[in-house]
């Protein structure tokens, strides 16, 4: 990863061409997947064990959402662009 959402061009190490991945919008969905079976549970869980105010929630748990996705969106940019260099899919196939 080059940024945090950039791929690099070509891998530092062994030089692999890494410019034309296809990961498109993939690793967004997966993010808001994870984020979603993290955070619904713990929201059920608090909201029924102590009965928080709206406020609190919306604050505590908005904040939450957004760490736990920034967290998670280059990790499953850098895992979606790994499987397809690891089933040499979208132009890493041997050449």
């Amino acid at each position: 990863m080059k940024g945090f959402l950039n791929v690099r061009s070509r891998c530092s190490v062994c030089g692999e061409q890494l410019h034309h991945h296809r990961a498109d919008d993939g690793p967004a969905y997966l993010t808001i997947l994870a984020t979603g079976h993290i955070l619904v549970p713990l929201i059920h869980v608090v909201y029924v064990n102590f009965e928080p105010r709206s406020g609190f929630m919306a604050t505590g748990f908005g904040a939450a959402s957004i760490v736990i996705a920034l967290y998670l969106l280059p990790r499953f940019k850098g895992g979606m662009v790994a499987f397809q260099w690891a089933k040499r899919m979208h132009g890493f196939a041997q050449e």
